[in-house]
């Protein structure tokens, strides 16, 4: 197995335990490490360039986050998520994604609407390059500063949470979506209302946004998830 993890800079400021966390959960959340890939601590170690302790100290707090599971007598792997799971979460998001464009729409400084209209042509740029990691930065840059403008910290901290565990299949969404002028439409839609101050309309463009990406799983990537439980 080789896994696509590059050594680690050792001259950040953040623990070392923390930074090797972190570079395995990203490795999992963008899908270098797959669902059902067997992860071992030997060759983690090596292509980080750091010692077993930090990468098993990672491990454990991965386990924690249901991100790997620890079979008996075999080792860490990395979770798979049905197809089921995938969807309950859209559905909640797209509910919560509603509430904070909405929120958004009635509490949002001029600074926030300006910062939004960059993201939404910075995003329109990715596309144009064909930059898929462009996008899905941009993407999520654009809903981070909804839910800056939406000002709600608990509602934060929820959707947030929500699209940690889809994160891992953004790649394939934005790769394989071949629709893109959809996309941006989604996008302007939404600002548009938030920019009129329209709540309505902007948790009904908001909600539709998430909608989309749902059907768009349950339609072309199935095949790719464990359909369990559907």
């Amino acid at each position: 197995m080789d896994i696509d993890l590059d050594k680690l800079d050792l001259h950040d400021y953040k623990p070392l335990r923390e930074i090797v966390f972190e570079s395995i959960r990203e490795a999992i959340l963008d899908g270098r490490l797959k669902p059902g890939e067997r992860v071992m601590e030997i060759q983690l170690a090596e292509k980080l360039g750091v010692s077993r302790t930090p990468v098993r100290e990672a491990i454990r707090k991965l386990e924690l986050e249901g991100l790997l599971i620890m079979e008996p007598r075999k080792g860490a792997y990395v979770a798979d998520v049905s197809l089921k799971d995938v969807v309950d979460v859209l559905e909640v998001r797209s509910s919560l994604e509603g509430l904070a464009a909405s929120l958004a729409a009635i509490r949002a400084s001029e600074e926030e609407i300006q910062l939004l209209r960059e993201k939404s042509t910075q995003f329109k740029e990715c596309i144009e390059k064909s930059d898929v990691q462009g996008m899905i930065n941009k993407d999520t840059e654009f809903h981070e500063v909804i839910l800056q403008a939406a000002k709600n910290k608990k509602l934060t901290s929820i959707i947030e949470s929500l699209r940690e565990q889809v994160q891992r299949f953004r790649v394939t969404y934005f790769t394989e979506y071949n629709m893109t002028t959809y996309l941006v439409k989604e996008h302007q839609n939404v600002l548009d209302a938030i920019e009129s101050r329209n709540s309505e309309k902007a948790n009904e463009y908001a909600q539709k946004h998430i909608e989309n990406i749902e059907k768009f799983i349950v339609s072309r990537v199935k095949d790719n998830f464990k359909i369990d439980n559907i």
